[in-house]
């Protein structure tokens, strides 16, 4: 019998797809068989860095192999972005990434050389982090009501530090000044929330929203004043600092996600492999109890997919955030 071209060129790309999902299946049960990187797009000391180093510990014991963080900081994010989605898609770089990297540069760099939908593959979200509203020690404001009096009446007198232009934190800023009708110069930090902290600390800026694990121990050592943090109820480990919700600013409840990326192209068994490992870590009591208690609520996706479609609709309302609240990078 004389096979016809279009059903041999079925024959064909049905022979193509069981290889490929064979050799997949194969990598997977394989992987790892060497060290992994994990690009950490933002300085040490931030919440970025503490949550990483936690992870990448466990998911070396887990997995077998070295995880290793190479600190990658640089516009916001953006150079350690770029670095990953220019790496080769086999599961051995692996990129850290968060709400402001992903969700809010794109709107905020016209001349953005990633896309973070087409140049990687989400693996999950894995928390969510509250922020830290706090000043400098010698600031006269003892809270959050004198603290906007007095703001009012020293316009543009006063600087706010932030861990970087694209960053929540500042927006978190912008959104402050917005409801209250106060105006402050900006300050932005290339390091990272860890490098903030010490600027605000130096007296460089007066206040600043940070990621909580950048400056909860500032705050319980006395180094800097806790006005108010961004999540819903009070940190039970700092009774005294209220929340924003009862103060009477809904609009600054927020929080900073965090997630996992590979560069796109990357084997989807193994896509699965990391999803899996990844979401079991966090489900650990132990892990959770560590995170927990540096301020960070674990977040999960259900799938990559879900993480996908996340990332996908963060873009969308952070985009709408910039514009309309008219930042620039500066």
């Amino acid at each position: 019998m004389k096979i016809t071209y279009p059903i041999r060129n079925n024959f064909i790309r049905l022979f193509f797809i069981l290889i490929t999902g064979l050799i997949g299946s194969c990598l997977a049960q394989d992987y790892p068989t060497r060290p992994i990187k994990m690009v950490m797009p933002f300085a040490p000391g931030g919440a970025g860095d503490f949550i990483g180093r936690i992870l990448s510990a466990k998911m070396s014991e887990v997995l077998g192999q070295q995880v290793f963080i190479e600190n990658k900081p640089g516009l916001g994010g953006n150079v350690g972005l770029t670095l990953g989605a220019k790496s080769p898609p086999d599961g051995y770089t692996i990129v850290y990434a968060n709400i402001g990297a992903v969700a809010i540069n794109p709107a905020l760099y016209t001349n953005l050389n990633i896309n973070p939908l087409k140049d990687f593959t989400p693996i999950t979200i894995i928390a969510d982090v509250p922020s830290a509203f706090v000043g400098n020690a010698d600031f006269p404001p003892k809270n959050v009501p004198e603290l906007i009096t007095y703001l009012r009446a020293n316009p543009n007198k006063f600087n706010f530090a932030s861990p970087g232009g694209g960053s929540a934190n500042r927006l978190e800023s912008e959104i402050f000044m917005q409801i209250t009708g106060t105006k402050m110069v900006h300050v932005p930090y290339k390091g990272g929330g860890g490098q903030a902290a010490i600027g605000l600390i130096g007296g460089d800026a007066q206040v600043m929203f940070n990621t909580l694990p950048s400056v909860k121990q500032f705050i319980l050592s006395g180094r800097v004043k806790g006005y108010a943090v961004t999540s819903a109820t009070r940190q039970l480990d700092l009774p005294n600092v209220p929340t924003f919700l009862e103060l009477g600013f809904p609009d600054l409840v927020t929080g900073s996600w965090q997630g996992i990326l590979v560069p796109s192209n990357t084997p989807i068994p193994i896509v699965n492999k990391l999803f899996t490992t990844i979401t079991q870590i966090l489900e650990m009591p132990d892990i959770k109890e560590r995170l927990s208690g540096g301020g960070v609520n674990v977040m999960v996706s259900k799938s990559p997919e879900s993480a996908r479609q996340f990332i996908q609709s963060e873009i969308q309302r952070w985009g709408k955030v910039v514009k309309d609240s008219g930042t620039t990078p500066d």
